[in-house]
């Protein structure tokens, strides 16, 4: 259960990452309750996905599921590059991630 918590946390990771870039855009409580919210939400997981997992592994999971989905949402839905290289190195840091799921 703590892995599905893990993800669950950085999903909530990449909600207050695009809050971040709410807020940016337009300064309302709307933009800001998204980004305070995800991130509530993300602090909320990780620390019960922490109850059973590493430190050390779930805050480089956490943050990479966040890095990388924070990423690919940016491409996704800001319209940001999608260069090869880019995805390239999205693609190693998720594979980073799995590997340390694969040796814990």
């Amino acid at each position: 259960m703590s892995w599905i918590y893990l993800v669950i946390a950085g999903v909530g990771e990449i909600l207050g990452v695009m809050g971040i870039n709410k807020v940016n855009e337009q300064k309302s409580i709307l933009s800001f309750t998204w980004l305070i919210g995800g991130f509530l939400f993300s602090f909320l997981f990780l620390t019960l996905a922490m109850e059973e997992l590493p430190m050390g592994t779930a805050y480089a999971i956490w943050t990479g599921i966040g890095t990388a989905g924070s990423a690919i949402a940016g491409m996704i839905f800001y319209n940001e590059s999608t260069d090869w290289r880019r995805i390239l190195f999205i693609g190693m840091i998720i594979s980073a991630a799995v590997g340390l799921k694969l040796i814990t």
